[in-house]
């Protein structure tokens, strides 16, 4: 076989040359050991929280060591591709901080290796193309639907493994003249690529998670370019990791098996492949046993979800790094007030078999991650979530932001800040007592109280409350109402012999909790009182006496 004439058939217009190629991509200016890593999804319309993975591990990678993050949309596959997917994916990583330092964004593209869009490179794909043709390892194959499903039908029949690849591969010794008659008779080709290999030979590889392999060598002529002229997945991530300096590929494991076929073509480019991170699957406990996230059955799995639900992008980012490196909660007991960035990431101490996904571990995390946001900081997010998600939240907060605030201050700060939510659509029901049109009596008193009693301590307080007093006079006239009415004012004395009372301090405040918030549980009742103001709490009060 001629291989130039072949080359020159199949590919007239291609001018330019690899070399041409990679001066106009030339390797970056950087310091040795840094890291240049990329998110590649395919806009598919579905981000899911395998890609948020796979990008927080290159993101780290990336910016600990200096480097550099890009976005490539793989958009190969038009077929899969959703009308407004690209802008979706790209507002979705924005969203979850990733910052790329270049690529592809809404408006178009930053950085000079671009483009970042696959589809745009057709031209330089086949540069590469040609230059396999010369080599003798690539050719056109024009096999229709109908012969691939016959070859799949005597594969089938014969127990032989499925594929392009041996005495099944009809197309890969043809003469020139049979390519040419096919050409001139206008039927479509695809280019495969020629592999030399046999499942008879293992290859041997590091990768970075998960260590030494032995894998089955690749023996397919697997397609590198459609009937479209569009790369494959396989054969553009070769050209462009190559050509945009790409030195460390963080993906799914899923990926493991075609891994043999492309260090075939990364030696066949001439190019040096880049160092592999196959990351294992994310599971979930379903009964006794273990399972893969499924985009069908667990809604947690789309990064949506935790939009909708309310989880700030920072828990989240710190649940995930709980995921992912075994060291990262010790680190964060250790260091309760640091920025999550300075956390020293390493991919060395992820799991290579996966990690478990557990949604109560997470509500945990998120827990601690709210109640270390400052009051600012937490209203700004929760008027962010309310204005997609509740409008009605979001009028409230927005209509008087100091006294939203105020609410929100409560527990807030010191050594130990309360934990009372851990999403963003908890906190409606958690501070909509302080609203008027809102405020309803939702708990009842529990049956072992009187209403005598109950209505005692309710008026005798309404008799001595006043706003000006601290907490500790505060409270010290909630004890005295107690003791007045046989219910013990110091808590001690109660546990010790709680049949000499009639009850507790502790359930003198919740009568008044109730009446002042409709709750049993609630925030800080002096915070929340100080806040309602003097009218609103007495008013409150005085409504649910009469109706004892």
């Amino acid at each position: 076989m001629d291989t130039n004439a072949l080359a020159e058939l199949l590919f007239p217009h291609v001018t330019k040359t690899p070399e041409e190629m990679e001066a106009l991509f030339p390797a970056r200016n950087l310091k040795e050991g840094t890291v240049v890593s990329r998110m590649a999804p395919s806009p598919t319309g579905f981000v899911h929280l395998g890609n948020l993975i796979q990008g927080l591990t290159s993101e780290r990678m990336c910016h600990q060591s200096g480097g550099v993050l890009f976005l490539r949309v793989e958009d190969t596959d038009a077929k899969r591709e959703v009308e407004g997917a690209v802008e979706i994916l790209i507002e979705s990583l924005k969203h979850y901080d990733i910052r790329f330092d270049e690529g592809a964004t809404v408006e178009g593209d930053s950085g000079s290796y671009g483009p970042y869009r696959q589809r745009q490179r057709k031209d330089i794909y086949h540069v590469y193309a040609k230059q396999l043709v010369l080599q003798g390892e690539a050719y056109p194959c024009f096999c229709t639907e109908d012969e691939l499903a016959d070859i799949h039908q005597r594969q089938e029949a014969e127990k032989a493994n499925y594929g392009y690849f041996g005495k099944w591969a009809i197309w890969r010794d043809r003469s020139i003249e049979e390519i040419k008659e096919a050409m001139a008779a206008g039927l479509p080709w695809v280019l495969r690529y020629r592999s030399t290999g046999s499942i008879e030979n293992k290859i041997r590889f590091t990768d970075l998670i998960k260590g030494n392999l032995e894998l089955t060598e690749n023996d397919m002529d697997h397609v590198l370019l459609k009937s479209d002229g569009i790369p494959t997945y396989h054969f553009a991530h070769a050209v462009d990791d190559h050509l945009m300096r790409t030195t460390h590929v963080v993906r799914g494991d899923e990926w493991l098996p075609s891994l043999p076929f492309h260090l075939q073509l990364f030696r066949s480019l001439g190019f040096k492949p880049p160092k592999y991170l196959h990351i294992g699957p994310l599971m979930k406990m379903d009964g006794e046993s273990k399972r893969k996230l499924s985009k069908r059955k667990d809604p947690e799995l789309a990064l949506t979800y935790y939009r909708k639900e309310g989880f700030p992008v920072r828990s989240v980012y710190e649940y995930l790094m709980t995921v992912l490196n075994s060291n990262f909660e010790d680190w964060r007991r250790q260091n309760p007030d640091a920025p999550v960035d300075d956390f020293k990431f390493s991919y060395k101490k992820m799991n290579p078999a996966g990690s478990l996904f557990d949604a109560a571990k997470l509500r945990d995390v998120s827990k601690n991650v709210i109640s270390r946001m400052d009051v600012e900081t937490v209203y700004g997010e929760v008027l962010a979530f309310a204005k997609d998600y509740d409008t009605a939240l979001y009028d409230h907060l927005a209509a008087d932001p100091d006294y939203a605030k105020s609410i929100l201050a409560i527990g807030r700060g010191g050594k130990k800040p309360r934990k009372d939510f851990a999403v963003l659509s908890d906190v409606r029901p958690y501070l909509d007592f302080f609203y008027d049109d809102w405020f309803r009596v939702v708990d009842a008193y529990p049956e072992q109280f009187s209403p005598s009693d109950i209505k005692a301590a309710l008026e005798a307080f309404v008799a001595v409350y006043d706003p000006a007093d601290d907490s500790g006079v505060w409270f010290d006239k909630i004890k005295a109402i107690a003791d007045r009415l046989g219910y013990a004012s110091d808590m001690k004395a109660y546990k010790e012999d709680p049949c000499a009372f009639r009850g507790s301090v502790a359930d003198i405040s919740m009568f008044l909790r109730v009446a002042v918030t409709g709750k049993l549980n609630s925030p800080d009742m002096y915070s929340a009182m100080q806040i309602l103001g003097y009218g609103r709490v007495i008013d409150r009060i005085k409504a649910m006496a009469n109706k004892l």
